[in-house]
Protein backbone atom coordinates (compact mmCIF):
# COMPACT_ATOMS: atom_id res chain seq x y z
CA UNK A 1 0.00 0.00 0.00
CA UNK A 2 2.79 2.41 0.89
CA UNK A 3 4.61 1.95 -2.41
CA UNK A 4 1.41 2.28 -4.42
CA UNK A 5 0.54 5.50 -2.63
CA UNK A 6 4.02 6.92 -3.21
CA UNK A 7 3.49 6.50 -6.94
CA UNK A 8 0.24 8.51 -6.95
CA UNK A 9 0.34 12.04 -8.27
CA UNK A 10 -0.13 15.01 -5.99
CA UNK A 11 -3.72 16.22 -5.70
CA UNK A 12 -4.49 19.32 -7.80
CA UNK A 13 -7.00 22.13 -7.50
CA UNK A 14 -8.67 20.96 -10.69
CA UNK A 15 -9.18 17.49 -9.24
CA UNK A 16 -10.58 18.93 -6.03
CA UNK A 17 -13.05 21.11 -7.94
CA UNK A 18 -14.10 18.06 -9.96
CA UNK A 19 -14.76 16.16 -6.75
CA UNK A 20 -16.94 19.00 -5.50
CA UNK A 21 -18.85 19.09 -8.78
CA UNK A 22 -19.52 15.36 -8.38
CA UNK A 23 -20.94 16.02 -4.93
CA UNK A 24 -17.98 14.59 -3.02
CA UNK A 25 -16.98 16.21 0.26
CA UNK A 26 -13.39 17.35 0.69
CA UNK A 27 -11.42 16.31 3.77
CA UNK A 28 -8.81 18.59 5.31
CA UNK A 29 -6.78 18.15 8.49
CA UNK A 30 -3.94 20.13 9.98
CA UNK A 31 -0.44 18.70 10.26
CA UNK A 32 2.73 20.23 11.61
CA UNK A 33 5.45 17.65 11.01
CA UNK A 34 6.47 14.85 8.68
CA UNK A 35 4.77 12.15 10.74
CA UNK A 36 1.47 14.00 10.85
CA UNK A 37 1.61 14.69 7.13
CA UNK A 38 2.39 11.04 6.38
CA UNK A 39 -0.48 9.76 8.51
CA UNK A 40 -2.88 12.22 6.86
CA UNK A 41 -1.66 11.01 3.48
CA UNK A 42 -2.16 7.35 4.43
CA UNK A 43 -5.66 8.20 5.69
CA UNK A 44 -6.44 9.48 2.18
CA UNK A 45 -7.32 13.06 3.12
CA UNK A 46 -7.56 15.58 0.30
CA UNK A 47 -5.89 18.59 1.88
CA UNK A 48 -3.38 19.21 4.66
CA UNK A 49 -3.27 22.60 6.35
CA UNK A 50 -0.11 23.66 8.14
CA UNK A 51 -1.99 26.12 10.30
CA UNK A 52 -0.74 28.88 12.52
CA UNK A 53 -2.64 26.90 15.16
CA UNK A 54 0.80 25.31 15.57
CA UNK A 55 1.52 28.29 17.81
CA UNK A 56 -0.67 26.63 20.43
CA UNK A 57 -0.59 22.93 19.54
CA UNK A 58 3.17 22.70 18.91
CA UNK A 59 4.84 25.74 20.48
CA UNK A 60 2.65 26.07 23.59
CA UNK A 61 1.74 29.72 23.00
CA UNK A 62 -1.53 31.35 24.05
CA UNK A 63 -2.72 32.36 20.58
CA UNK A 64 -1.83 32.13 16.91
CA UNK A 65 -0.40 35.64 16.80
CA UNK A 66 3.20 35.09 18.05
CA UNK A 67 4.26 32.33 15.64
CA UNK A 68 6.81 33.57 13.11
CA UNK A 69 7.18 33.03 9.40
CA UNK A 70 10.45 31.18 9.95
CA UNK A 71 8.80 28.79 12.41
CA UNK A 72 5.90 28.03 10.11
CA UNK A 73 8.24 27.45 7.19
CA UNK A 74 10.10 24.76 9.14
CA UNK A 75 6.84 23.04 10.09
CA UNK A 76 5.34 23.33 6.60
CA UNK A 77 8.42 21.85 4.95
CA UNK A 78 8.29 18.88 7.30
CA UNK A 79 4.57 18.31 6.75
CA UNK A 80 5.00 18.54 2.99
CA UNK A 81 7.67 15.84 3.06
CA UNK A 82 5.22 13.55 4.83
CA UNK A 83 2.11 14.44 2.83
CA UNK A 84 3.09 13.44 -0.68
CA UNK A 85 -0.37 13.16 -2.28
CA UNK A 86 -2.66 15.71 -0.56
CA UNK A 87 -2.70 19.35 -1.59
CA UNK A 88 -0.84 21.18 1.17
CA UNK A 89 -1.70 24.70 2.36
CA UNK A 90 0.39 26.87 4.68
CA UNK A 91 -0.98 29.73 6.74
CA UNK A 92 0.66 33.11 6.36
CA UNK A 93 1.21 34.14 9.98
CA UNK A 94 0.18 37.44 11.49
CA UNK A 95 2.50 40.21 10.35
CA UNK A 96 3.61 38.50 7.15
CA UNK A 97 1.08 40.09 4.77
CA UNK A 98 -0.59 43.08 6.41
CA UNK A 99 2.00 45.79 5.71
CA UNK A 100 2.01 45.90 1.91
CA UNK A 101 1.31 43.98 -1.27
CA UNK A 102 5.04 43.72 -1.94
CA UNK A 103 5.81 42.19 1.44
CA UNK A 104 2.86 39.82 1.17
CA UNK A 105 4.01 38.63 -2.25
CA UNK A 106 7.62 38.26 -1.09
CA UNK A 107 6.62 36.17 1.93
CA UNK A 108 4.13 34.04 -0.01
CA UNK A 109 6.78 33.22 -2.60
CA UNK A 110 9.26 32.39 0.13
CA UNK A 111 6.81 29.96 1.74
CA UNK A 112 6.18 28.13 -1.53
CA UNK A 113 9.85 28.02 -2.56
CA UNK A 114 11.22 26.87 0.79
CA UNK A 115 8.50 24.36 1.76
CA UNK A 116 7.07 22.98 -1.46
CA UNK A 117 3.47 23.62 -0.36
CA UNK A 118 0.81 24.21 -2.98
CA UNK A 119 -1.03 27.19 -1.56
CA UNK A 120 -0.95 29.86 1.15
CA UNK A 121 -3.86 30.94 3.35
CA UNK A 122 -4.68 34.47 4.50
CA UNK A 123 -7.25 35.52 7.07
CA UNK A 124 -9.92 38.17 6.69
CA UNK A 125 -11.24 40.39 3.95
CA UNK A 126 -10.91 44.19 3.76
CA UNK A 127 -7.26 44.89 2.84
CA UNK A 128 -6.65 41.15 2.60
CA UNK A 129 -8.60 41.10 -0.66
CA UNK A 130 -5.96 43.35 -2.22
CA UNK A 131 -3.19 41.12 -0.85
CA UNK A 132 -4.86 38.03 -2.30
CA UNK A 133 -5.03 39.66 -5.71
CA UNK A 134 -1.34 40.60 -5.56
CA UNK A 135 -0.22 37.14 -4.44
CA UNK A 136 -2.31 35.35 -7.08
CA UNK A 137 -0.95 37.72 -9.74
CA UNK A 138 2.53 36.62 -8.67
CA UNK A 139 1.62 33.00 -9.41
CA UNK A 140 0.87 31.68 -5.92
CA UNK A 141 -2.47 30.00 -5.17
CA UNK A 142 -4.40 31.41 -2.22
CA UNK A 143 -7.00 30.09 0.21
CA UNK A 144 -9.11 32.71 1.96
CA UNK A 145 -10.42 32.51 5.53
CA UNK A 146 -13.42 34.43 6.87
CA UNK A 147 -15.80 34.29 9.82
CA UNK A 148 -13.87 33.83 13.03
CA UNK A 149 -10.33 34.82 12.10
CA UNK A 150 -8.11 33.95 15.10
CA UNK A 151 -5.33 36.40 14.18
CA UNK A 152 -7.83 39.23 14.74
CA UNK A 153 -9.82 37.66 17.58
CA UNK A 154 -9.17 40.65 19.85
CA UNK A 155 -10.93 42.96 17.38
CA UNK A 156 -13.84 40.52 17.17
CA UNK A 157 -14.32 40.50 20.93
CA UNK A 158 -12.77 37.07 21.37
CA UNK A 159 -13.31 33.68 19.80
CA UNK A 160 -16.95 34.22 18.91
CA UNK A 161 -19.26 32.95 16.18
CA UNK A 162 -19.50 35.41 13.31
CA UNK A 163 -22.56 36.16 11.15
CA UNK A 164 -25.29 35.82 13.76
CA UNK A 165 -26.94 39.08 12.74
CA UNK A 166 -28.48 39.59 9.32
CA UNK A 167 -26.13 42.50 8.63
CA UNK A 168 -22.98 40.59 9.53
CA UNK A 169 -24.17 37.54 7.58
CA UNK A 170 -24.61 39.69 4.46
CA UNK A 171 -21.16 41.15 5.01
CA UNK A 172 -19.67 37.66 5.12
CA UNK A 173 -21.23 36.84 1.75
CA UNK A 174 -19.77 40.05 0.32
CA UNK A 175 -16.36 39.19 1.78
CA UNK A 176 -16.45 35.71 0.26
CA UNK A 177 -17.42 37.04 -3.16
CA UNK A 178 -14.68 39.68 -2.99
CA UNK A 179 -12.06 37.04 -2.15
CA UNK A 180 -13.23 34.85 -5.03
CA UNK A 181 -13.10 37.84 -7.41
CA UNK A 182 -9.55 38.56 -6.20
CA UNK A 183 -8.49 35.07 -7.27
CA UNK A 184 -8.80 32.92 -4.13
CA UNK A 185 -9.05 29.22 -5.03
CA UNK A 186 -11.02 28.21 -1.92
CA UNK A 187 -12.25 29.72 1.33
CA UNK A 188 -12.30 28.45 4.91
CA UNK A 189 -15.43 29.42 6.84
CA UNK A 190 -14.86 29.31 10.60
CA UNK A 191 -17.52 29.56 13.31
CA UNK A 192 -20.29 30.71 10.99
CA UNK A 193 -23.98 29.76 11.45
CA UNK A 194 -24.93 26.87 9.19
CA UNK A 195 -27.56 28.78 7.13
CA UNK A 196 -25.06 31.54 6.41
CA UNK A 197 -22.34 29.09 5.41
CA UNK A 198 -24.84 27.35 3.12
CA UNK A 199 -25.67 30.63 1.37
CA UNK A 200 -21.98 31.49 0.98
CA UNK A 201 -21.30 28.07 -0.50
CA UNK A 202 -24.18 28.50 -2.95
CA UNK A 203 -22.92 31.94 -3.98
CA UNK A 204 -19.37 30.83 -4.78
CA UNK A 205 -17.92 28.79 -7.63
CA UNK A 206 -14.85 27.88 -5.54
CA UNK A 207 -14.91 25.28 -2.74
CA UNK A 208 -15.71 26.20 0.84
CA UNK A 209 -14.11 24.37 3.75
CA UNK A 210 -16.00 24.55 7.02
CA UNK A 211 -14.79 24.47 10.59
CA UNK A 212 -17.77 25.05 12.81
CA UNK A 213 -19.79 26.12 9.77
CA UNK A 214 -22.25 23.28 9.38
CA UNK A 215 -22.72 20.49 6.84
CA UNK A 216 -23.37 22.51 3.68
CA UNK A 217 -19.74 23.44 3.02
CA UNK A 218 -17.88 21.59 0.27
CA UNK A 219 -15.45 20.17 2.81
CA UNK A 220 -14.54 20.07 6.49
CA UNK A 221 -11.35 20.67 8.45
CA UNK A 222 -10.37 19.90 12.03
CA UNK A 223 -7.19 20.51 13.94
CA UNK A 224 -5.09 17.33 14.21
CA UNK A 225 -4.67 17.63 17.98
CA UNK A 226 -8.38 18.26 18.56
CA UNK A 227 -9.70 15.26 16.67
CA UNK A 228 -7.09 12.94 18.20
CA UNK A 229 -7.60 14.06 21.79
CA UNK A 230 -4.19 15.67 22.11
CA UNK A 231 -5.43 19.17 23.02
CA UNK A 232 -5.80 20.64 26.48
CA UNK A 233 -8.32 23.08 27.85
CA UNK A 234 -11.60 24.16 26.28
CA UNK A 235 -12.81 22.15 23.31
CA UNK A 236 -14.84 24.16 20.78
CA UNK A 237 -18.42 23.07 20.12
CA UNK A 238 -17.63 22.06 16.54
CA UNK A 239 -14.86 19.61 17.48
CA UNK A 240 -15.60 15.90 17.28
CA UNK A 241 -12.92 13.82 18.99
CA UNK A 242 -12.27 10.60 17.08
CA UNK A 243 -9.64 9.11 19.38
CA UNK A 244 -8.06 9.68 22.78
CA UNK A 245 -4.45 9.44 21.71
CA UNK A 246 -3.44 11.71 24.57
CA UNK A 247 -4.62 9.19 27.17
CA UNK A 248 -3.03 6.31 25.29
CA UNK A 249 0.25 8.19 25.05
CA UNK A 250 0.30 9.07 28.75
CA UNK A 251 -0.40 5.44 29.62
CA UNK A 252 2.37 4.18 27.36
CA UNK A 253 4.89 6.67 28.78
CA UNK A 254 3.93 5.74 32.34
CA UNK A 255 4.39 2.03 31.59
CA UNK A 256 7.78 2.76 30.04
CA UNK A 257 8.83 4.73 33.12
CA UNK A 258 7.69 1.89 35.41
CA UNK A 259 9.63 -0.70 33.39
CA UNK A 260 12.81 1.37 33.42
CA UNK A 261 12.62 1.98 37.15
CA UNK A 262 11.88 -1.66 37.94
CA UNK A 263 14.55 -3.01 35.60
CA UNK A 264 11.99 -4.81 33.43
CA UNK A 265 13.19 -2.80 30.41
CA UNK A 266 15.37 -3.46 28.58
CA UNK A 267 15.17 -7.26 28.69
CA UNK A 268 17.29 -9.72 26.73
CA UNK A 269 15.10 -9.41 23.65
CA UNK A 270 16.05 -5.73 23.40
CA UNK A 271 19.83 -6.25 23.64
CA UNK A 272 22.54 -6.61 20.97
CA UNK A 273 24.99 -9.50 21.45
CA UNK A 274 28.69 -9.97 20.62
CA UNK A 275 30.38 -13.13 19.34
CA UNK A 276 31.74 -14.95 22.36
CA UNK A 277 35.33 -14.86 21.10
CA UNK A 278 35.15 -11.09 20.58
CA UNK A 279 33.61 -10.60 24.00
CA UNK A 280 36.40 -12.65 25.60
CA UNK A 281 39.04 -10.66 23.72
CA UNK A 282 37.39 -7.42 24.74
CA UNK A 283 37.30 -8.41 28.41
CA UNK A 284 40.91 -9.58 28.26
CA UNK A 285 42.13 -6.29 26.81
CA UNK A 286 39.94 -4.07 28.94
CA UNK A 287 41.89 -1.68 31.15
CA UNK A 288 40.83 -2.34 34.74
CA UNK A 289 40.89 1.38 35.32
CA UNK A 290 37.91 1.71 32.96
CA UNK A 291 35.64 0.06 35.52
CA UNK A 292 33.37 2.36 37.46
CA UNK A 293 34.70 2.95 40.99
CA UNK A 294 32.41 1.88 43.80
CA UNK A 295 30.53 4.75 45.41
Amino acid sequence: MGNARAEQQRQTLTELRTKVQRGERLVMVTAYDCGGGRLADEADVDLVLVGDSAAMTVLGLDSTVPITLDELIVLAGAARRGAQRPLVICDMPFGSYEVSDAEAVRNAIRIVKETGVDMVKLEGASSTVQRVQAIVSAGVAVCGHIGLVPQSAVLLGGYRTQGRTAQRALELIDEALALEAAGASMIVLEAVPSPVAARITEALTIPTIGIGAGPSCDGQVLVYHDLLGLSEGHRPRFVKQYADVGAQTRSALARFADDVRSGAYPSSEHEYAMPQEELALFEDRLDPRASRSPT
